[in-house]
């Protein structure tokens, strides 16, 4: 899920895509306009979920889309190797996702914990 909003009302910390890929904003830089044309805007991001760098150079402007992002919870059933499998606490659905090598030892067996979904991803959340 996505919305359309102008690259001039885009703010650092918020989220883009660029790339077909969900990015958070770290800074934008915007020029001012010349004599023949618009202002221009560079967004750096960085992805969501691969946690590559990206960036968009375009006029002010110009529409881009922005993903619904939603953080949610959920409760660990039960982990297979590296690979936990979740019940989530709104609707009880069940769900599989990887567990990165950073948090293989924060995750266990029935506890809570959170991730964000968007554009059809998942990952896992767990704040320090």
């Amino acid at each position: 899920m996505k919305q359309q909003v102008e690259v001039k009302e885009l703010k650092e910390g918020k989220y883009v895509i660029i790339d077909d890929e969900a990015c958070v904003i770290k800074s934008i830089t915007k020029s001012k306009p010349g004599k023949h044309g618009a202002a221009k805007a560079r967004v750096e991001a960085i992805g969501l979920f691969d946690g590559q760098k990206r960036s968009y150079i375009g006029s002010v402007a110009n529409k881009v889309y922005v993903p619904i992002v939603e953080r949610k919870s959920a409760q660990v059933i039960s982990i297979t190797g590296d690979i936990a499998q979740l019940m989530d606490m709104g609707d009880f659905s069940t769900f599989e996702i990887v567990i990165p090598d950073e948090l293989k030892d924060r995750v266990k067996e029935g506890e809570e914990v959170s991730y964000i979904t968007a554009l059809g991803k998942v990952k896992l959340d767990i704040r320090t």
